[in-house]
């Protein structure tokens, strides 16, 4: 097995019940990273619906993963149908709801109506070598998570305060070699650094409240690149769009999200 198949394991219990473990490797911090924790549940409801891919998953963040500690992932089907599978999950953590994850799987595989595409073009890419890996120390917080992922920021938003714009973008695949794939893209979409770090320098860890990603296509194998924009900050409160891309250049999945830029204590 590889370190993310281990880091996410669950055993199933009973119908629609799952137990496993939270990892500390994937922190921000002392909290668990919210795409990792996705990650879990994720699982669970692959295991449960018979469709292989998310299509729309909704996560609303209740409070945050307890680091090192057992977790319980409850599924309820709502409706298997011939095209898509429906679902709400939950994952538990000492008798408190961390997430409530509401979502649609469907089959990419298979065309669900006319052939007729419109997509958004990969932007231009900088070469690999040029990008700068994410750090605990630029970013001023812990990140055990960094050794899990591999995170290769474009060198014009790598810089904390050193950019006019609220974007963060560049490459990202998991360590251990597991290639991407539909569910996996969910927990990109919430695995980038802040968008607002450019502009507001070190902002340390900002929670996600709610977050949305609509996945496109399956992944091919290799580095997927993601952009995030900060379209709205106001109290506190952003607003965040992003896109993934895979190595081929397709759209693989968009994302929305609500976080909390927290003051640096």
């Amino acid at each position: 097995m590889s370190q993310f198949s281990t880091d996410t394991a669950l055993q199933q219990i009973a119908d629609g019940h799952f137990t496993g473990q939270v990892s500390p490797a994937w922190n921000i911090g002392t909290n668990p990273n919210g795409g990792y924790l996705l990650s879990i549940v994720m699982n669970a409801l692959a295991r449960t619906l018979a469709h292989p891919d998310p299509i729309t998953v909704t996560t609303h963040y209740l409070r945050p993963g307890v680091s090192d500690a057992p977790c319980d992932i409850h599924v309820d089907v709502l409706r298997s149908g011939r095209s898509v599978s429906t679902a709400r999950a939950r994952l538990v953590q000492e008798g408190k709801t961390r997430l409530e994850v509401m979502c649609t799987f469907a089959d990419l595989g298979v065309s669900a109506g006319v052939d007729t595409e419109f997509t958004v073009p990969c932007p231009e890419l900088p070469p690999i070598d040029v990008c700068v890996p994410r750090t605990g120390s630029t970013q001023g917080v812990n990140l055990p998570i960094s050794e899990r992922l591999e995170v290769l920021l474009h060198p014009d938003f790598a810089s904390p305060g050193g950019s006019a714009r609220a974007r963060m973008t560049g490459y990202i695949r998991i360590g251990d070699g597991t290639e991407p794939d539909s569910r996996i893209l969910c927990m990109f979409a919430d695995a980038f650094p802040p968008s607002p770090f450019g502009v507001l320098g070190v902002v340390g860890w900002v929670p996600t409240i709610e977050l949305t990603v609509h996945v496109r296509r399956r992944p091919a194998p290799g580095w997927v690149w993601g952009q995030f924009d900060c379209e709205d900050l106001t109290g506190g409160r952003m607003i965040e769009s992003g896109m993934l891309w895979d190595s081929t250049g397709a759209l693989v999945a968009q994302s929305r999200q609500i976080g909390l830029v927290l003051n640096q204590s």
